[in-house]
């Protein structure tokens, strides 16, 4: 919702109609291994892509889903579909993605089981690692870790690069790997359309992808993608400044925002005495041709005590955050959401300026 103000100016520049008749067959392109994906939208993101430079989309197949939650349990279902005599392990670094948890053992699968830390997985044969980068819920900048620690090299990988745009981080490289997941919720703050998209190197792997969607949801919502394909268009107008209308450069936008924020809370938490907060690192962005802080979208707190649980210490304060625990990290760190509203994020200032005190900055 941080970026709300950002399309209500747009809203009227960009209209999109859809007619009582249009859009009503299951079929997109019977052509393609994803059957489903709309030809405009598979079109707007090979553009976005190469616009912001942090992907390589030739020779890989598009396979767009019900936001990247979707396509995560369609890849665990491609990688592990020919079973085995025990489930594959899943694991990623933590602090990690609480969801992911959450999605692999929701259906208590005889496929796959959730093995937590990646830093404590030791066991040998198949596994599933997930690398997050920038991390949520810490902002940090990731690589795979099982393979480099232990040598087993069995493992499947999958990079989430939810938050890999310019106004989060600074775009340091053209992310090249087999599976790579992004979405539009955090790419442009649509989240309400659910739509994220897989650049997925192997065409069998696409196909066993587009064969889950197709089973849980027969494809994906036509009127979303229409609408992601012009919010994309925008997007990448703005970067280019091209286009019939002209436009902000959205990424710029975002950055601007983020960045004051941070300021904001980086003030608040320097005199708090109870409180500790991360300092990240700068990089030169490619996009921008600028160096760059990583301005994470949110705030990974950290109690001064490591007895003190920091989400009930929120709590306390009336704000809304999630703990440590469930994202396999110790409970004196808790994730706080900072994409909010501006006067809810000036309400959670107003009540963090509560432990006001002695404090320091930690660079880690």
């Amino acid at each position: 919702m941080m970026f709300e103000p950002f399309w209500k100016k747009m809203s009227d520049k960009y209209n999109v109609t859809i007619g009582g008749g249009d859009l009503m067959s299951y079929f997109s392109d019977g052509n393609n291994v994803c059957w489903f994906l709309e030809p405009k939208l598979g079109a707007a993101i090979r553009r976005l892509h190469g616009v912001v430079g942090n992907a390589v989309t030739d020779d890989r197949y598009i396979v767009v889903g019900t936001g990247s939650s979707q396509l995560f349990q369609a890849l665990l279902y491609a990688f592990t579909t020919l079973g085995g005599p025990e489930p594959v392990s899943v694991v990623s670094s933590a602090p990690y993605y609480s969801a992911y948890a959450e999605v692999v053992g929701f259906l208590r699968s005889e496929l796959y089981k959730w093995e937590g830390d990646a830093y404590k997985f030791n066991k040998k044969g198949a596994y599933i690692e997930v690398v997050n980068s920038p991390n949520n819920p810490d902002g940090t900048l990731r690589e795979a870790v099982v393979m480099n620690r232990t040598g087993n090299g069995n493992g499947k990988l999958i990079y989430d690069f939810a938050y890999y745009w310019p106004q989060f981080t600074a775009i340091t490289g053209v992310a090249d790997y087999d599976n790579m997941l992004f979405t539009i919720s955090k790419c442009t703050g649509h989240a309400g359309s659910r739509i994220g998209w897989a650049l997925v190197k192997d065409k069998d792997i696409a196909k066993k992808m587009t064969e889950y969607i197709t089973i849980s949801s027969i494809g994906v919502s036509k009127e979303s993608q229409f609408r992601a394909a012009k919010i994309i268009e925008v997007v990448c107008n703005g970067s280019q400044n091209v286009g019939s209308v002209k436009s902000e450069n959205f990424f710029e936008y975002g950055r601007k925002i983020l960045s004051e924020r941070w300021q904001k809370l980086r003030e608040t938490i320097q005199n708090s005495e109870y409180l500790i907060l991360s300092k990240y690192p700068q990089g030169h962005c490619l996009f921008s041709g600028k160096l760059v802080e990583t301005l994470s979208a949110y705030a990974w707190l950290e109690s001064k005590d490591d007895t003190k649980d920091c989400n009930e210490f929120l709590r306390g304060l009336k704000i809304i955050g999630k703990s440590g625990k469930i994202c396999g990290a110790h409970q004196k760190f808790a994730r706080v959401n900072l994409m909010c509203r501006e006067e809810e994020f000036n309400q959670f200032i107003e009540r963090l300026s509560a432990t006001r005190g002695k404090g320091v900055i930690n660079g880690h």
